[in-house]
């Protein structure tokens, strides 16, 4: 009878292994991104204490780089332009220091001798709504959340206590940072070419992948940080000046807040509702002024998102609204501030690797219109030169 073909055998785990880790690196540029990737992770989940000056500066860097470049095209030497920029920025850094951080101070000191008040009358308020509303709110309700207030008072005077006590080392951090980010950030715009040439003898000479990459990331970064300032400032001044007009009490502390609101995408604008709404509240009530604040509140963040939003990052975020707020939950647990504020950066370098990375049948480089099929082998028809054909003997019959 004629023999049967056996199966072939299944593949060991070892085989297994190795065709994933070929199918996930095909190439070695691919091997060469990931390394950096997982050491330029690790630096900063060892050392992000030490870095900080060096993440805000970076920051500045790219907030200054725009203006650099753009009189750099117009013929002005680099050092000139770097000196000129940076003398502007700290010019406009001093007088913000001088002119608003007392106001800004004066207005957290009053906020601070009128809490205690506020929060009586609204522990009253809250007495009151079981003989309001008993339908929706019992009397027990009511008490549980009275003493959950006062228990979470009682902890941040406590926190407030602890941060005195740690206010001498934390004036001496801001006196390093005072010295030493302005020296990184002249040094980082005038030996920018230095830096990245320096960088780049430690990397492999195949680096098509990660230069590529690096392009789309870092165009990205430079437009998102100048972007969200750009957003911070407009925000800042549009609330300021409708506070201000409308006769809102701590009008600067509150425009600070929205300002700064916006580094958080959607959670940022839904937290800060609150301070607005209820120094509102105190001071009017629910008369007509309240409904007026919170009306252009509302206004104002509604052109944010809409109009001003799409202008500046029109180009710049391309994200589902849940990969941002996935995005600024893990950066933001593993970083804290530094993490919220580069999250949209960081989803976007992700999203940059994901569609670089090499797949079968597309070349790093190329586009996916452009693209040109790897070249095939010829398969010879016939036996190849040499063969000797080898004569067998006839299957014997049953």
């Amino acid at each position: 009878m004629p023999t049967q073909p056996h199966p072939d055998p299944a593949p060991s785990l070892t085989q297994v292994v190795q065709r994933f880790l070929r199918r996930l690196f095909p190439t070695p540029q691919a091997v060469a991104l990931t390394l950096l990737l997982v050491a330029g992770f690790l630096a900063v989940v060892m050392l992000a204490d030490m870095l900080m000056p060096v993440f805000a500066a970076l920051v500045i860097a790219y907030l200054l780089e725009g203006p650099v470049s753009a009189m750099e095209r117009r013929g002005v030497p680099r050092l000139a332009a770097v000196m000129l920029v940076f003398v502007a920025f700290m010019a406009l850094l001093l007088f913000t220091v001088i002119a608003l951080l007392p106001l800004l101070y004066q207005q957290l000191a009053q906020l601070a001798q009128q809490l205690p008040n506020m929060v009586t009358q609204g522990l009253a308020l809250l007495e009151r709504l079981p003989e309001l509303y008993p339908e929706f709110i019992s009397q027990q309700q009511i008490d549980a959340l009275i003493a959950t207030i006062r228990q979470e008072f009682i902890l941040l005077g406590q926190r407030l206590l602890t941060y005195s006590y740690a206010s001498v080392v934390n004036l001496i951090a801001i006196v390093v940072y005072v010295i030493l980010v302005p020296l990184l950030v002249f040094f980082f715009l005038k030996d920018k070419d230095r830096i990245l040439a320096w960088f780049k003898q430690y990397l492999p000479k195949d680096i098509h992948l990660t230069a590529q990459v690096w392009r789309n990331v870092d165009a990205q970064i430079g437009n998102y940080i100048r972007g969200k300032v750009i957003e911070i400032l407009i925000v800042f001044g549009v609330s300021f000046l409708t506070f201000s007009l409308l006769g809102l009490n701590y009008a600067l502390l509150l425009s600070v807040l929205v300002g700064l609101s916006v580094i958080i995408p959607y959670i940022g604008a839904t937290v800060v509702t609150f301070p607005v709404l209820i120094v509102a509240y105190f001071q009017w009530g629910l008369s007509d002024p309240f409904w007026y604040v919170t009306i252009a509140y509302f206004v104002i963040q509604a052109l944010d998102g809409m109009v001003l939003v799409p202008i500046l990052f029109s180009e710049v975020v391309n994200l589902h609204p849940v990969a941002i707020i996935v995005a600024i939950l893990f950066f933001g647990g593993l970083w804290g501030f530094w993490g919220v504020f580069f999250a949209i950066p960081l989803a976007t370098l992700v999203e940059a690797v994901l569609s670089a990375w090499p797949r079968e049948g597309r070349y790093v480089g190329q586009s996916k219109k452009g693209r040109k099929p790897p070249r095939q082998r010829k398969r010879r028809h016939g036996p190849p030169p040499g063969h000797k054909e080898i004569s067998r003997p006839p299957a014997a019959t049953p």
